[in-house]
C-alpha cells in the first residue's frame, strides 16, 4: 500500500511536466518526492495526461511498456506497465521526427494493432479482444525519459507515461490471422547498420498476448478499447539510442518496414 501523499504525487507530476516542457531531465521523483508504488505513480501520470486533454490533446492509443522479461527482472516487476498515445505523438513511414521534443530519445521496434470496434466487456476473453482488432502495422516507438541518464526504477517511468514519446506507423495493414507474429523476426539498423535484432517472442512471448494483458488492464480501470485506437504492443528487441541526423530503419517479417529520420 502507498504512503505516498497527494502533495507529493502533485508535486512529482509538476516537475516531470516542466522536465517535459524544458527538455531538461531531472533526478528519478521515486527519490526526489518520495512516490511510492505503482498506484502512486499512475496517479502522477494521470495528472499529466488531464493536464495534457484540457490543453486540447486528444488520446488515440496505448502502449505496453516492460514487455521484455529481461527487463521485468531487472525492475524487479512480474508485469507490464502501460501509458497513453495523444494525437500529436503519431508520425508516418518516412517522415522527418523533430528531436526537439524529445530530451534522450531511444528507438523500439514493434507490432502496432488498430482497434476496429470497441470492447466494453468488463473481463475480456481472448477471443472477445482479438475480435476487435482490425490489423496489424510495424512501427517504431520513440521512447524518452525526463530522468537523467534514463536512471529509472518502475515508479519513475510509469509516473512518466511509460517513458512514451512518440512513434511511427508502417504503411500497409495486415490481418492479424495471416501472419505468425510470435515468430516473426525484428532488425532496426541505424543508419544503414543493423543495431538491434530480435522476434515477437520477446513481447511478453506474442505481441496479442501483451495487447491482451493491456485490452485487461484497462477493462479492469473502467476503460474499454475504442474503435481507432493504436496498441503499441511492446519492444521486439533492445532499445538503441538516437541522435538527430539518424536515418532509423526497422524490417518486421511479414509486417515489413518502417522508417524515420531524426532532425
Amino acid at each position: 500500500m502507498s504512503t505516498t501523499s497527494n502533495k507529493s504525487i502533485q508535486q512529482a507530476a509538476t516537475a516531470l511536466f516542466e522536465a517535459r516542457a524544458s527538455n531538461t531531465p531531472i533526478t528519478p521523483i521515486s527519490t526526489s518526492h518520495g512516490i511510492v508504488g505503482l498506484n502512486a505513480a499512475y496517479d502522477v501520470a494521470a495528472i499529466n495526461t488531464k493536464a495534457a486533454l484540457k490543453a486540447g490533446r486528444r488520446i488515440v492509443g496505448l502502449k505496453v511498456g516492460l514487455t521484455s522479461k529481461a527487463v521485468q527482472v531487472q525492475l524487479g516487476v512480474d508485469q507490464p506497465d502501460f501509458g497513453v498515445l495523444f494525437d500529436d505523438m503519431e508520425f508516418l513511414n518516412g517522415q522527418d521526427i523533430p528531436t526537439k521534443r524529445l530530451i534522450q530519445p531511444k528507438v523500439e521496434a514493434e507490432v502496432a494493432f488498430v482497434v476496429g470496434r470497441d470492447l466494453n466487456s468488463k473481463n475480456p476473453t481472448y477471443a472477445e479482444f482479438l475480435s476487435v482488432l482490425d490489423y496489424a502495422l510495424p512501427a517504431i516507438e520513440i521512447v524518452d525519459s525526463a530522468i537523467i541518464d534514463w536512471k529509472i526504477s518502475l515508479v519513475d517511468t510509469v509516473a512518466d507515461n511509460a517513458s512514451s514519446a512518440l512513434y511511427v506507423l508502417g504503411d500497409q495493414p495486415i490481418s492479424i490471422g495471416q501472419i505468425a507474429l510470435g515468430d516473426l523476426g525484428m532488425e532496426i539498423s541505424k543508419n544503414g547498420e543493423i543495431v538491434s535484432v530480435g522476434t515477437g517472442a520477446a513481447c511478453l512471448g506474442h505481441p496479442l498476448r501483451a495487447a491482451y494483458w493491456l485490452a485487461k488492464t484497462m477493462a479492469s480501470l473502467g476503460q474499454g478499447l475504442t474503435a481507432g485506437q493504436v496498441i503499441l504492443s511492446g519492444a521486439l528487441g533492445p532499445m538503441v539510442p538516437v541522435k538527430s541526423g539518424d536515418l532509423v530503419q526497422a524490417h518486421i517479417a511479414g509486417l515489413g518496414r518502417v522508417s524515420c529520420r531524426m532532425v
